[in-house]
């Protein structure tokens, strides 16, 4: 019965990879069977990586960009300020930081997009999902930023680990 629910939306993505397909190189008729292929492949793929049921909210990616780019362009103005002082008063160094991102390609990809913004890079994570944060200034609360951020990710999805 699970499986009656999912082909329509499994249908779905095939027809709109196939329709990117079709985009992408043109509509060929004789083209057409290569493209039904890499369809079916990516959906197989896309199953993997992003389960039938998973959705995204709208409003959170808005928020979530609206956080986001201001975000970069401030951090990025400070780093090039830092970059072009004669005294950068740097104090650069590791900052543990615990993750309320589940483990596996959620929190890769949630410290992907930390790693996007200027001052500080997931490096590393503990088997208890400890993050390790290099830092450009130890100063700054970074514990707190990472988990304003990693909030602001996670209101993105609409999945049942996500947290409000």
């Amino acid at each position: 019965m699970a499986d009656d629910r999912r082909f329509p939306a499994l249908l779905v993505r095939g027809l709109c990879l196939l329709a990117l397909w079709a985009v992408l190189m043109g509509p060929a008729l004789k083209d057409l069977p290569v493209g039904i292929a890499a369809s079916a492949a990516g959906v197989w793929v896309s199953t993997v990586l992003w389960p039938v049921g998973g959705g995204l909210s709208l409003g959170g990616l808005i928020r979530f960009i609206l956080r986001f780019l201001p975000q970069s362009v401030v951090a990025g103005v400070d780093v090039a300020r830092r970059a072009f002082a004669r005294d950068p008063d740097l104090r650069p160094g590791f900052a543990t930081c615990r993750s309320i991102v589940p483990g596996g390609l959620s929190r890769d990809s949630a410290c992907a997009v930390m790693s996007l913004q200027p001052g500080k890079l997931p490096v590393a994570v503990a088997a208890d999902g400890t993050l390790l944060v290099h830092c450009l200034d130890l100063r700054e609360p970074i514990a707190e930023q990472v988990a304003a951020d990693e909030a602001a990710f996670c209101r993105i999805f609409q999945a049942e680990w996500r947290d409000g």
